[in-house]
């Protein structure tokens, strides 16, 4: 990587001298550069609404960049050691439904843990791919789905050789990493392209003594979330390819769904973002390591609660496990951990990640402070104390491996008909149900509904989680197949 390159933020550089020429807007967007909605200017600064601007000639245009877009593209591939790289301005949902949409069409297998975010099941309703499931282990405890095991991927790609990809997740939310070298390496040699979820693993490109990261791993793409631990504006984010990937094919593929009024706060919130990262992202997740650490030891003393980290390891299921991660169970304490997120911005104004039935995550990163890190240690000390409760008759499970009748594209599809979720069990699902976040799908499009996803939705739902996917915005009724 060169550092003096890395040093330069061209679409950052453009908008500042655009700005300068004082030009006269006859174009989008209509606010006029806040003019025409004093409210926006007043809530954004006009600063920021003088930067929302369309695309012209001198600011390039994303669906074919030929300057400085591409200019920043090609040092954002050098900072992550790819091949070439995509600004995405619709999240990392955009990202891995181009991932997928590029390398599947109807019909075509793709091997995937079934503990995806939803966006990658959204891509096979779009593209009619069907899912091969590697359905990981789970912990029993922490009520979490782990990693792909190598012995499961060898079994999957045995039994489906006319898969085209492999999909892997590289952390999950909770920190979990696979094996992802071997697996690269047992897909590659079936012919299969591999295919990484890096929603939460930023990090892992300029952290020292982190998991490896996909594009070093030798996987063929990779869909990263600069907004989460890279520090860029909500809702961009990063397309990796390595070597061996038509970009010029892919771009097509993004620009299928990817909006052609490209947000240029969001694309200079990257090129800067990409450059804070080239230039201080090894000091900067040093520290974030060191306050994760921090507050793990401190939240383990406090007692009921266990903060985990690469005591977890096991060498399989748990090949790796990003330390960046603060996710602590809360069973120990009889509380959800949707419970203890409630508690914590209620009665502590203290904003965490999410709560699921067993857990919290705290996301730590390069904004954070060890002030608030002490916060957080006192906050969840004065829960324990105060409203630990017997956990007798608490559910202790996250994931439910899931029975796939026919394929998301071909049930989403299907006629359906409404029907209250206590009478679903015996039915296909013909939509979504999920806790959000984290956003892994309780059900799909295609699953048959048992009693034990009744009742984990029933559960869910009263604890208080973020029910989404339904038709039925409280959740009470499921659309299932009528044939």
């Amino acid at each position: 990587m060169n550092r003096d390159d890395q040093m330069r933020a061209p679409i950052y550089d453009a908008l500042e001298t655009f700005r300068k020429k004082r030009v006269v807007p006859f174009d989008v967007p209509g606010h006029k550069r806040g003019r025409g909605n004093p409210e926006l200017a007043q809530l954004l600064g006009e600063r920021c609404v003088g930067l929302d601007v369309n695309s012209m000639k001198p600011l390039d245009n994303l669906c074919h960049p030929v300057s400085v877009i591409r200019d920043a593209e090609r040092l954002a591939a050098e900072a992550f050691g790819a091949a070439d790289a995509f600004l995405m301005v619709g999240g990392t949902t955009s990202a891995v439904q181009s991932m997928i949409l590029s390398v599947c069409k109807a019909g075509d297998k793709i091997i995937l843990p079934r503990n995806v975010h939803k966006s990658a099941i959204n891509a096979l309703v779009l593209c009619g791919a069907v899912p091969v499931y590697v359905n990981p282990e789970v912990n029993s405890m922490l009520g979490i789905s782990l990693g792909m095991e190598i012995s499961q991927v060898e079994k999957a790609i045995e039994e489906n050789p006319d898969a085209v990809a492999v999909f892997v997740n590289n952390p999950t939310y909770y920190g979990i990493c696979s094996d992802i070298r071997s697996i690269v390496r047992l897909a590659h040699a079936h012919g299969m392209k591999v295919l990484a979820d890096e929603a939460h693993g930023t990090h892992l490109y300029f952290g020292k003594n982190l998991p490896v990261s996909a594009m070093a791993a030798g996987a063929d793409m990779a869909a990263i979330s600069m907004h989460k631990s890279g520090g860029s504006l909500t809702q961009s984010s990063l397309l990796l390819l390595n070597t061996g990937v038509n970009g010029d094919y892919v771009r097509q593929i993004i620009n299928l769904t990817q909006t052609t009024s490209a947000s240029y706060l969001l694309l200079s919130s990257l090129d800067i973002s990409r450059r804070n990262l080239a230039l201080r992202g090894e000091e900067s997740f040093a520290k974030v390591t060191e306050m994760a650490e921090y507050a793990r030891e401190e939240i383990n003393s406090i007692g009921g609660y266990y903060a985990y980290g690469r005591d977890l390891i096991n060498g399989t299921s748990i090949f790796d496990y990003d330390v960046t991660k603060l996710s602590v169970y809360t069973l120990g304490n009889g509380l959800a951990g949707i419970e203890v997120y409630d508690l914590l911005r209620d009665e502590y104004d203290i904003q965490i990640e999410f709560g699921d039935i067993c857990n919290i995550l705290a996301y730590i990163s390069i904004g954070d402070r060890i002030q608030d890190i002490e916060r957080l240690v006192g906050a969840l000390a004065d829960v324990e104390r105060l409203y630990k409760k017997d956990r007798t008759g608490m559910l202790s499970g996250e994931y439910i491996a899931p029975k796939v009748v026919i394929s998301p594209q071909k049930a989403f599809y299907s006629k359906k008909v409404s029907v209250p979720v206590k009478e679903s069990a015996g039915k296909i699902s013909g939509e979504f149900v999920m806790c959000y976040p984290p956003g892994i799908p309780i059900l799909a499009p295609g699953e048959m509904i048992t009693e034990e996803i009744v009742e984990y939705i029933v559960y869910a739902r009263e604890k208080g989680c973020s029910m989404q996917g339904t038709e039925d915005p409280a959740v009470e009724n499921l659309m299932v197949l009528t044939e």
